[in-house]
């Protein structure tokens, strides 16, 4: 009896050291960022913005080196934008590009950096970005709902409003 007694405490002890073995090997991987176009990708909450960053072809230049910073509308705030805006974007893919490279700034800027003021977009215009303690606002309608996603070529920032650039003269 002492014999099986002490083979199946051996073997609870061999099982249980191999659990914490592949425990603590799980615990050592971590996740390698992806670039602000897989980020987004990978977010359900953002598949709206991601396939328009497909549409207007814009996915292999937020791959790039960057760095970037994306302020990545939820698909609720799609959801927002009057339907004859975006059907009118569907149609015309150089304005559709012109509002998604508002909602990017090249250079990683991290929620604690943001200074008030105007900081200019890939499009060429600029966007203000005002903080408050950690509360983030962008032009005068988004909040930042969700900050610093980091990406392997800079940062996305959750916001709960679709920029519209203003209208060029």
């Amino acid at each position: 009896m002492l014999f099986t007694s002490t083979f199946v405490t051996a073997t609870r002890r061999t099982a249980l050291a191999a659990a914490l073995v592949t425990l603590m090997a799980g615990c050592a991987t971590v996740a390698t960022p992806v670039s602000v176009a897989d980020t987004i990708a990978a977010d359900p909450a953002l598949s709206t913005l991601s396939g328009l960053i497909q549409t207007a072809g814009l996915t292999d230049t937020l791959k790039g080196p960057g760095p970037f910073t994306v302020l990545a509308p939820t698909n609720d705030a799609f959801k927002a934008v009057p339907a004859k805006t975006l059907e009118a974007l569907g149609k015309d893919p150089v304005a559709l590009k012109g509002v998604l490279t508002y909602h990017v700034i090249s250079a990683k800027t991290l929620a604690a950096d943001v200074k008030n003021g105007k900081v200019k977009t890939v499009n060429g215009a600029d966007i203000d970005l005002n903080k408050a303690g950690d509360f983030v606002t962008v032009g005068e309608n988004a909040i930042v709902t969700k900050a610093d996603i980091a990406a392997s070529n800079g940062v996305v920032h959750v916001i709960d409003a679709v920029l519209l650039p203003p209208v060029k003269k």
